[in-house]
Formats: C-alpha cells, sequence, structure tokens
C-alpha cells in the first residue's frame, strides 16, 4: 500500500487536502476568527480540483470514463460527495457539517486505496454504451446527496442527546454564514428530495440502457432489485414525513436506515449469492 501511495503522489495530495479541510473545518466549530472557516472552504475547493484531475488522469490513461472498477468508483464517489456539500454549504449558508463530509470524502480515498487496480480493465460491449457515463455520474450524485443528508441527519440525533453537539451549533463565527439558525430537518429533507430526483433519473437511465442492451427494460439483475430498494426507502421518506409521528430523530434514522441500503447497494453486493450473476457489480469488491 505504502509503495502504490509513494508512485501517486496526487492521490496523496488529494487525501492530505481532504483530512487538512476536515481538521480546518472542525476547528471553525469553535474559532472566533471568520478566517479560518475560509480557509477550509478554500482546501476544500483544492481538493475536489485534485479529485477531479485524478478522475481526468484515469479516463485519459483509461480511454473511457474511470467508472468501470471498485476503485475508479471511489475515487468518482468522494469527488461527488466533496462537490454535494460545497453546493450545501452556499445554499444553506453554514460550514457546520464541512468536517463530517471532508471525512467522508476522505474515507472514500482511504477505502480506495485498498482497491487499488493498477491494470486496466476495458469496458464490455454492454456498458460500451452512450447511458453508461449519465447513469453513473447521476446515481453518484444521488448517493453523494444521500451521503450529505444521512450526515446532517446525524448531527440532528446528536444535538438532541449530546449537550456538547447542540453548544457547537450555536456558535455563528467561523462555521454559520448567515448567523440565522439551522433548521437541520429541512436541510435533510431538501437533500434527500434532491438525492431521490437524481436516483430517480438514474433508474429511468438504466431502464433505458437495458433496453438497449438486453432487450428488456428491466432484467431483475440483483444490483436493480436493491437500485429500487433505495428508491423505495427514500421514497418512503419523503411521504412519511408529512405525517407528524415520523418528523424529528424518528425520521433522522429513517434517513440513516435508507444510506444503509445506499452503501449495501453500492458495496456489499459480492456477499449475495446472486451476485456472479449480476452485470452492475464493481470488479475489485
Amino acid at each position: 500500500m505504502f509503495y502504490i501511495l509513494a508512485e501517486h503522489p496526487w492521490f496523496v495530495a488529494t487525501s492530505a487536502a481532504y483530512a487538512a479541510a476536515m481538521g480546518l473545518y472542525a476547528a471553525a466549530w469553535r474559532s472566533t476568527r471568520a478566517i479560518v472557516g475560509r480557509i477550509a472552504t478554500g482546501i476544500m475547493v483544492a481538493a475536489i480540483a485534485l479529485n477531479a484531475s485524478l478522475i481526468a488522469a484515469r479516463w485519459i490513461e483509461a480511454d473511457r470514463a474511470p467508472f468501470k472498477s471498485l476503485f475508479e468508483s471511489l475515487v468518482f464517489f468522494s469527488f461527488t460527495m466533496g462537490v454535494v456539500y460545497l453546493a450545501m454549504e452556499w445554499l444553506y449558508r453554514t460550514r457546520v457539517f464541512g468536517a463530517i463530509c471532508a471525512l467522508g470524502s476522505f474515507g472514500g480515498l482511504a477505502y480506495a486505496v485498498t482497491k487499488w487496480d493498477a491494470e486496466i480493465v476495458k469496458l464490455p460491449p454492454a456498458l460500451q454504451s452512450g447511458w453508461f457515463v449519465p447513469h453513473v455520474v447521476v446515481y453518484f450524485v444521488g448517493y453523494g446527496a444521500a451521503a450529505f443528508a444521512t450526515g446532517v441527519a446525524l448531527v440532528q440525533i446528536l444535538s438532541t442527546r449530546v449537550p456538547f453537539v447542540n453548544r457547537l451549533l450555536s456558535v455563528k463565527a467561523g462555521s454559520i454564514l448567515s448567523g440565522e439558525a439551522l433548521d437541520l430537518e429541512k436541510i435533510t429533507y431538501d437533500a434527500i428530495k434532491f438525492s431521490f430526483v437524481m436516483l430517480t433519473l438514474g433508474l429511468l437511465a438504466g431502464s433505458v440502457w437495458a433496453k438497449s442492451a438486453w432487450g428488456d427494460f428491466w432484467v431483475w439483475d440483483p444490483k436493480e432489485n436493491w437500485s429500487l430498494v433505495t428508491w423505495l426507502v427514500y421514497g418512503a421518506y419523503l411521504h412519511l414525513r408529512k405525517v407528524k409521528g415520523w418528523r424529528g430523530e424518528k425520521g433522522a434514522w429513517l434517513v440513516i436506515a435508507g444510506f444503509a441500503v445506499v452503501m449495501f447497494t453500492y458495496l456489499g453486493m459480492s456477499m449475495l449469492p446472486t451476485a456472479e450473476a449480476s452485470n452492475h457489480v464493481y470488479t475489485g469488491q
């Protein structure tokens, strides 16, 4: 593993940038100096730019979209988590969730190292389709939004149970740009709505792709089925939130459960006895 890192300094630099952003975002929780938060955002932007360069370099080297192997998808997932977070930071004018999101992107790259594949794998005929890139991109943007929502839901739960977390949320300087109180439940809900739209587009694109590749819109592939389960869980959350009893902490737990299903759909398919028959399980698992 150390040999791999030594041979790929840009990968190390990207990981280090995410780690530095995580530390500075955490420092911004307590700092009375707004510059700490601004530096954290700047380093997060740099980390995402470096992450994008990793994707571009792999794309050039492989002469195809770098989404085939588990390693490639993890690098892209780290990127989408970072991009979604920056969009949410700008939208909600807060850096409170920066440390958690930077940790997610750093964790994705750290796990990618354990799945490193130096050999470029060619795309099988079924994946040599114009639907391949949009299908993967919209899904991983949806996954990134789901990861962000899960981080907010976790903060929501901890804020009611851990006084220290509740005090951190009340800190304005450095971490909250607008000075307004945060509605954690609304932020979670908005992120899941966006994620649900992306997952819906991913399902539709995948269905059209399946029709052109295998002659049917739905072939009951194991990963297709679990993607549908993910879609149903988040759809249930969006509907149940309108019911009074599913607001607050109960709804937050459902969001966390939904992300557990996302992670199983993404990383846990190799554990299924039918995984070998799937055309969607990432190689390298």
